[in-house]
C-alpha cells in the first residue's frame, strides 16, 4: 500500500515541470523573461538486506523536484525605436528602486520617464545610474534615479578658451594676410565672431591680430589682442611657447567682461600653428563656450551614458545607467514584475558600468525580448503529460491490485 507515494511523487514531478513550462509561454512576449527549467533527483531507501553477490538491495521511493534553474542567456536586441528603451547584451542586470527604497535587479530595459521626467521600469521603480554635473558623470557618487525630462534647460556658459588648429604657408611671400574666424560665446548666451588675422612679415615669422566687431562691443577699435609668431626650419612654433590670453571688458547686450585664453599648443605640448609649404587652412576650431538651450532629445550609449541633445546644437551627458552583476546568478530569487533579488546564495551586487568587469553592454532604443523557445516548451511539454499520463496509469493498477487484494481478504 504504500508504493502509492511513488507514482504520486511522480504526478508532483510532472506537474512541476508542467508548471514551469505553462509558465514559460505564458511569458513568450514579456520584456526581459528568461526561461526556467525544473530539474530532478530520484528518491532511494537503503535497505539491509543483500543479494547473493552480497549487494545491498536499494529500493526506490519516487522522485523530487530539486530545483528551477533559470537559462540567463540573453537574445538579440529588438529595435524599438524609443530612446529610453534599453536592452542588456550579455551579463548583468539593470538596478531599479522601489517608492520605499528598495533595490530590485532585472533585464527587462522597456523603460519610459514619468511626470518628474526620472527614467523609470514598466511598472514605476526608478532606473538608477551615476549622476553627471556639466556633462560630466561621476562614477564615484552613490546611485542616484536618472533624469531624462524633455523641455529642461541648460544654461549659458561664456568661453573660457578656444583653439583654431593651422597651417600658414611658408611659401607666402611678406605682407600676406591669412584670416580665419571662431564663435564664441559671452555669459549671457549671446555669440560673437571672433576674426584672427595672420600676416607674414617675414621668414619664419608671422604676426597676428584678433578683433571681434565694434557693434558687439561699442569699442572704438575692433582689436582685442594682437603680437608675432616665431617658427623654427621644420615649421615648429617656437614663439610664443605659452597661450594667449584675449580680453574683451565689455558687451553691448550687457554680458560680463570676457577673459580667454587662446591656445596656441594642445594639452600634450605640440603647437596648434604649424608653417609648412602647403595652402593656409584651418584644420578645425574648438571652443568650450554654449548658448542656454532646453533639452529636445536623447540617445544611450553602450557603457550607459546617456547623451542629451539640446536646442543650442550641445550634447551633454545626463548621466549613466549603472548595471550590477552577481557570483552566482542561480542565487537570485524572482519577485515578480520582471524583478530579482538577492539571497545570500546570490552573494552581493557588483554595481559598475557596462562594458567593464565583465559586464555586458547596452543598446538604447531596443529591448531585450524574452529567451523562451516555444519548441523547446512543446518538447518537455509532451514529456511531461506522458509522464503524468505513466504516473498516473500506476496508481489505477496499484488500485486494482489493492482491490483484488481486500476482496480476497473479505471472502
Amino acid at each position: 500500500m504504500g508504493f502509492f507515494g511513488v507514482p504520486l511523487s511522480g504526478l508532483l514531478a510532472s506537474q512541476s515541470q508542467l508548471q514551469a513550462v505553462s509558465n514559460n509561454l505564458a511569458n513568450l512576449d514579456t520584456v526581459g523573461f528568461k526561461d526556467q527549467t525544473v530539474s530532478f533527483s530520484d528518491l532511494f531507501a537503503q535497505s539491509s538486506l543483500l543479494d547473493g553477490a552480497n549487494n545491498p538491495i536499494d529500493t526506490g521511493v519516487g522522485v523530487a523536484s530539486t530545483e528551477t534553474s533559470t537559462d540567463f542567456t540573453d537574445v538579440a536586441p529588438t529595435t524599438t525605436g524609443i530612446p529610453s528603451n534599453m536592452a542588456l547584451s550579455g551579463n548583468g542586470f539593470f538596478v531599479a528602486q522601489t517608492a520605499t527604497g528598495l533595490q530590485n535587479y532585472t533585464r527587462a530595459g522597456n523603460f519610459t520617464a514619468n511626470s518628474q521626467g526620472q527614467l523609470t521600469t514598466a511598472d514605476g521603480e526608478l532606473v538608477m545610474g551615476y549622476p553627471a554635473a556639466n556633462g560630466v558623470v561621476s562614477t564615484s557618487s552613490p546611485l542616484q534615479p536618472l533624469q531624462i525630462g524633455l523641455g529642461s534647460t541648460v544654461t549659458a556658459t561664456a568661453t573660457t578658451q578656444f583653439s583654431i588648429p593651422a597651417n600658414l604657408d611658408s611659401a607666402a611671400t611678406t605682407g600676406t594676410t591669412f584670416p580665419t574666424t571662431i564663435p564664441v560665446f559671452d555669459s549671457l548666451g549671446q555669440t560673437h565672431t571672433l576674426s584672427v588675422t595672420y600676416s607674414k612679415t617675414g621668414t619664419n615669422s608671422w604676426n597676428y591680430s584678433v578683433d571681434v566687431p565694434t557693434a558687439d562691443t561699442g569699442a572704438a577699435t575692433t582689436q582685442v589682442a594682437s603680437g608675432s609668431l616665431t617658427f623654427d626650419s621644420s615649421g615648429n612654433l617656437t614663439s610664443p611657447t605659452g597661450n594667449v590670453p584675449i580680453n574683451i571688458p565689455a558687451f553691448t547686450d550687457g554680458a560680463a567682461p570676457l577673459n580667454m585664453q587662446w591656445d596656441l599648443h594642445s594639452t600634450s605640448g605640440s603647437p596648434n600653428l604649424t608653417q609648412t609649404d602647403a595652402a593656409s587652412a584651418p584644420s578645425g576650431a574648438t571652443q568650450d563656450g554654449r548658448a542656454s538651450g532646453i533639452l529636445t532629445g536623447f540617445t544611450v550609449s553602450a557603457d550607459g551614458t546617456i547623451n542629451g541633445t539640446y536646442s543650442n546644437s550641445q550634447t551633454i551627458a545626463l548621466g549613466q545607467v549603472a548595471v550590477a552583476t552577481f557570483y552566482n546568478t542561480q542565487g537570485l530569487v524572482r519577485t515578480g514584475g520582471n524583478n530579482y533579488q538577492v539571497t545570500a546564495g546570490s552573494g552581493p551586487a557588483s554595481i559598475g558600468v557596462a562594458g567593464t568587469g565583465g559586464r555586458g553592454t547596452i543598446t538604447g532604443g531596443a529591448v531585450e525580448n524574452s529567451n523562451v523557445d516555444v519548441a523547446t516548451e512543446f518538447a518537455k511539454m509532451i514529456v511531461a503529460q506522458q509522464a503524468y499520463q505513466a504516473n498516473a496509469k500506476t496508481i489505477t493498477t496499484l488500485d486494482q491490485i489493492s482491490q483484488t487484494i481486500i476482496q480476497m481478504i473479505t471472502t
